[in-house]
């Protein structure tokens, strides 16, 4: 069912934001979790998400069962598990491991602007996916995305570039994502129905 959007964020009953700052015209479906994380104007979240230190840009656009920052566990130690940095929930006399999160909190995920993840998509920690990228549904990204670049598999690899490299730049300064919201209405008919190279032409890129 569709829902009118508004400068207000739009965050579905079921779902649970803590920490995090959402920007404008932004939609956060059911049973999604964002955490200590942001989330830029137009850019929406679909069902059963998780997003922790992830900053995401404008008109970002992230399907369903879509995870941000998947934790890493500490490999090098005698055991994954997290009784070592969680300590406290399984002694009274025990503190959590202020460093350790500290740690993960340093891997923080950046999201670019006008960029889609695709349905079931993971990014690691530490990762970058360029503006204007998109990665693929079901999709591992292990290493930083170029802007404009499509990505898919496990792990993620490049397929091809959405434009050339010379129209990606032009969009990246253009940097349409920051037009306000009577602009953006006035160029919709752009948008919709002219190509890359012709809105480029007729909006200054």
């Amino acid at each position: 069912m569709s829902r009118k959007l508004s400068e207000q964020p739009w965050i579905h009953p079921s779902a649970e934001v803590t920490q995090s700052t959402l920007g404008r015209w932004t939609e956060v479906s059911e049973r999604t979790r964002i955490s200590e994380s942001s989330l830029g104007d137009y850019s929406y979240v679909m069902q059963d998400c998780s997003l922790w230190c992830t900053t995401v840009g404008k008109f970002s656009n992230i399907a369903a069962s879509v995870r941000c920052n998947a934790t890493n566990h500490p490999t090098w130690r005698p055991t994954l598990h997290h009784f070592t940095y969680r300590a406290s929930d399984y002694w009274e006399d025990a503190s959590h491991e202020t460093e350790f999160f500290e740690w993960r909190r340093s891997n923080a995920v950046t999201i670019g602007h006008d960029t889609w993840l695709g349905h079931g998509s993971t990014v690691l920690p530490g990762v970058t996916v360029g503006d204007g990228a998109a990665v693929g549904s079901g999709a591992v990204v292990t290493k930083d995305v170029a802007p404009y670049t499509i990505v898919a598999g496990v792990p993620a690899k490049p397929l091809r570039e959405r434009f050339d490299r010379t129209t990606a730049d032009r969009f990246q300064a253009l940097a349409w994502w920051d037009w306000d919201h009577a602009r953006l209405r006035v160029a919709l008919d752009d948008f919709r129905n002219l190509s890359a190279e012709e809105f480029l032409e007729k909006h200054g890129g």
